[in-house]
């Protein structure tokens, strides 16, 4: 009871006072997406949570619930504590919502969302019931939202192409309605406004009209003179705007047909036609016929003839006249009282037209009673009145003879030809009223094949008659055949299929019968794999092209005729093959092999790395990449050329192996692979790295008691090159102590030994100045290391010691070069030197091995000169007072440092 009575006094007291408001009304655009607030329903309606307001006593929270989930629930979320009203994640269409015929339109407002006191009589409204609690506030809620149109549709014509007839007479300013007018979902001023023409040929133009009910119809008006006999129709575009922001626009074919009226009549294109008749004629003959033309259409270009009225009933009755076709043919015989001149004035009838005139002379020839007799005697061959001559025969080849007699005797008889041909009628001498019909030049069959000429006879009276003869010319075997080209230039890919079809050659032979009939042959030079139908001239290829074995074939066919003898003709075909991707690229080599000296200088080409492939075109571009090793390697794509872009560094790494990959440009591209292999020749880069003594602060206690001959200490070092550069002598090229000369160096092991016994005035520091070097073309590099040796019996003073470390010595350098053997035959150091160079160099330089050999040779020849000058005590003898600077010693000084 108490929701009927809320339903009942609801709409009168919603506008009393918003506190006990019972309807809402709110606006939106349509398509507006989800979130959107569309309005409070607690600050609408003023309840205490909205206005701010704090309640005496606690009062429980607010609710706000939809009373159903009807169609207008699906649209909007409304929160149950706030009253807060947002569109749903169903998007508001309002032409699927309210559609035009229900009488409902789009509610007009701003763009943003607003509240209204009341909604448009015309307005699309969404109905909503909202149900608040709890019982102090409770009230039913009448929510109604109006959704306002967007331009978001387009006017379309209902049919793509729209017909309308014009009638060629209509009058400057007919307007005609174009029945199917665009229609627009949209409504107001973002349905249709206004209609044009893209091209209006400038004789039309439209026009809008609008009814009542605002629906507008678009009129076509005719602006310029119509006639259907110069143009039948006009095709244009009719192109619909709506009134939106930006404008949207729909069109449709139109087609303007101009109907035809009766504004034509007949004519004929003579006023006069000029007819003989001979008057032994027979009934039926056919004399002529008249052709009237009206430029109209359908009925109203039809065309009757009739006689004129002048006409005389005579000539009515001795001639008949099809009222339809205009054929005049002979209806009675002709006697000798028939006039010999009729004046015939025939009519062309059009529907509502003054009839076309035109006159018809017929002049009858009358045929005496007893006519001249014309008898021939035929030459060439003649049967049932045909006479048959055969082509190309000569001129003034006799066809018969003609006598001409007059029965009545008493006549002069003259006689002449008539009719087109290649032929005379002559006076045969000396007899009279004899003739001679023969040629005038040959006769050739496929221009005419048969002729008919008259022999006509006539006397001084006028009275004439005729023979008629037919002249059948026969065919001969003249003509060769003809092909339609000359030069038959054809393509086809490669790799085809076995008996692909490539052409059907066309030859064409004037003669008839067998003599026409064509056959074609292959010319001797064509392939054995090319075939050609004999009757239908198909020609064939029954075995796949290789474009890469050949690219272009060039041979000759025959086409021959049945004629005896036979006539052939020659035609020339070209076929170029086309290419296919089918080859892969080919590397020369599958493995290639490059020696590079190390540090070779970055972007340096390493070497060129040729493929090739056997296609043409794009599909036989290469493009090269490097499959691995890419960040140190590149290669020249269209070159060739293998780079690196660093320096490489042999004691890194000796080798290289790379994968070269070659694609080509087809599609699908193919590819193949190389393997390459880089290796490093070794130069001298390093000097040999000393790791014994660690320093030279480093000394060692020599006990006085050493016997001579014992070892001492040693000097250790590696050098990080390969065969003779890697090859380490030791020297002792410094000295200083009380008897230097007591110690010496083994070149070869770096072992350091005591030469002579020690005295008690050889106690005392002895500081030996060592030089490592390596053996490395064109110059050896070399290391120096101080080797400090404490005589004594003990170390007491190790700070005095470390103090005459830390001065400079003063040693003189004399630098001998060092001997790898201390052997005294110079022919035996020479064998051991050379040997490991060679053997080093041989496995290395596989390429070049003539050369490198050649060069350590050459090497070892100026080390036995050196070793032959130098003396075999490899020491040097260093004044003790000499000064030195060990920083100055060495060309490309060397830090030693602790390993």
């Amino acid at each position: 009871h108490l929701l009927l009575f809320l339903l009942f006094v609801g709409p009168f007291n919603c506008f009393a006072s918003y506190s006990r408001a019972t309807e809402l009304f709110y606006s939106l655009n349509e398509g507006l997406p989800a979130g959107v607030l569309i309005g409070s329903l607690a600050r609408d309606l003023r309840l205490p949570m909205a206005s701010g307001q704090r309640p005496v006593a606690p009062q429980p929270p607010l609710s706000f619930t939809l009373a159903s989930r009807g169609l207008g629930g699906q649209y909007v979320q409304l929160d149950n504590r706030s009253g807060e009203l947002h569109t749903s994640d169903v998007e508001i269409d309002r032409e699927a919502l309210c559609v035009e015929s229900s009488g409902v339109t789009v509610f007009g407002g701003a763009a943003s969302v607003s509240s209204s006191s009341s909604p448009s009589s015309e307005s699309c409204l969404l109905l909503l019931d909202v149900l608040v609690l709890p019982q102090e506030y409770f009230r039913l809620v009448k929510v109604k939202i109006a959704i306002r149109d967007v331009n978001d549709n387009a006017p379309r014509f209902p049919v793509p192409h729209i017909r309308l007839s014009v009638p060629e007479n209509a009058p400057v300013n007919t307007r005609l309605a174009i029945e199917h007018a665009a229609l627009d979902p949209d409504v107001g001023t973002n349905g249709v406004q206004t209609y044009r023409l893209r091209d209006n040929y400038g004789v039309f133009t439209l026009d809008v009209e609008e009814n009542e009910s605002g629906e507008r119809t678009p009129y076509l008006i005719v602006m310029g003179a119509l006639d259907r006999e110069t143009r039948e129709e006009y095709v244009t575009v009719i192109v619909a705007e709506d009134g939106g922001t930006p404008p949207l626009v729909g069109s449709a074919t139109l087609t303007i047909a101009i109907s035809d009226i009766n504004d034509n009549c007949p004519q004929f294109s003579d006023s006069q036609l000029n007819v003989t008749l001979y008057g032994n004629s027979s009934l039926g003959t056919h004399l002529a016929t008249v052709h009237a033309v009206d430029m109209d259409l359908g009925s109203n270009a039809q065309i009757t003839y009739s006689y004129s009225q002048k006409v005389p009933q005579p000539s009515r009755d001795l001639f008949h006249l099809d009222e339809s076709t205009g054929a005049i043919t002979l209806s009675s015989k002709v006697d000798g009282d028939t006039p010999r001149l009729h004046r015939l004035i025939i009519l062309g009838n059009g529907p509502g037209c003054i009839p076309a005139v035109i006159t018809v002379l017929v002049t009858i020839i009358k045929v005496m009673t007893r006519p001249p007799e014309v008898v021939p005697r035929f030459i060439a061959n003649e049967a049932e009145g045909v006479v048959y001559l055969k082509e190309l025969e000569p001129m003034n080849t006799p066809i018969a003879f003609f006598t001409i007699k007059d029965p009545d005797e008493k006549y002069k008889v003259n006689c002449y030809l008539e009719g087109d041909g290649p032929f005379r009628l002559s006076p045969y001498k000396p007899y009279n009223n004899e003739y001679l019909l023969e040629t005038t030049k040959p006769l050739d069959y496929e221009t005419q094949q048969l002729y008919e000429i008259s022999v006509v006879a006539w006397n001084s009276e006028g009275f004439h008659v005729n023979k008629i003869v037919k002249i059948q010319v026969l065919d001969d075997n003249d003509n060769s055949p003809v092909f339609s080209q000359q030069l038959i230039e054809l393509s086809i890919e490669e790799n085809n299929v076995p008996n692909a079809f490539l052409t059907k050659l066309h030859a064409t032979d004037a003669d008839s019968g067998e003599r026409g009939q064509v056959s074609y042959f292959l010319g001797p030079d064509a392939p054995s794999y090319f075939s050609l139908d004999k009757s239908t001239g198909v020609l064939t290829v029954s075995t796949q092209l290789d474009r890469e074995e050949k690219e272009k074939y060039r041979y000759t066919v025959k086409a021959v005729d049945s004629g005896f003898p036979p006539r052939e003709s020659i035609a020339t075909v070209t076929i170029t093959v086309l290419d296919k991707n089918d080859n892969s690229p080919r590397f020369i080599n599958k493995d290639f092999s490059f020696f590079v000296p190390e540090n070779f200088p970055g972007f340096g080409e390493i070497g060129v790395i040729s493929v090739t492939d056997a296609d043409a075109g794009q599909n036989g571009w290469v493009a090269l990449s490097v499959l691995n090793g890419s960040d140190i390697f590149v290669i020249d794509t269209g070159k060739g050329v293998l780079r690196a872009k660093v320096s490489l560094d042999r004691e890194q790494q000796s080798s290289y192996v790379l994968w070269i990959e070659a694609v080509d440009g087809g599609d699908p591209a193919l590819s193949s692979t190389a393997k390459i292999t880089i290796l490093l020749l070794d130069i001298n880069d390093n000097p040999p790295l000393v790791l014994f003594p660690q320093s030279n602060m480093s000394y060692l206690l020599v006990l006085p008691s050493t016997l001579p001959g014992s070892p001492i200490t040693e000097v250790y070092a590696v050098d990080k090159d390969t065969g003779m550069n890697a090859v380490i002598a030791y020297s002792i090229i410094g000295r200083r102590g009380p008897r230097p000369e007591s110690f010496r160096i083994d070149p070869k092991t770096g072992n350091i030994t005591l030469e002579e016994s020690l005295m008690q005035n050889d106690y005392g520091l002895y500081r030996l100045l060592v030089k490592v070097s390596d053996h490395g073309y064109p110059e050896p590099l070399h290391s120096t290391v101080m080797v400090n040796l404490f005589v004594n019996d003990t170390v007491s003073n190790e700070s005095y010691i470390e103090s005459l470390l830390r001065k400079e010595p003063d040693i003189s350098i004399e630098e001998k070069q060092p001997q790898i053997s201390i052997e005294p035959t110079h022919k035996k150091m020479e064998s051991a030197s050379c040997m490991p160079t060679l053997v080093a160099l041989s496995i290395i330089s596989l390429g070049s091995i003539a050369l490198v050999t050649g060069m350590g040779i050459y090497i070892c020849l100026r080390k036995g000169k050196k070793h032959h000058r130098a003396d075999e005590n490899l020491e040097v003898q260093i004044p003790l007072n000499g000064r030195i600077n060990l920083h100055m010693l060495e060309k490309k000084p060397m830090e030693i440092s602790n390993i």
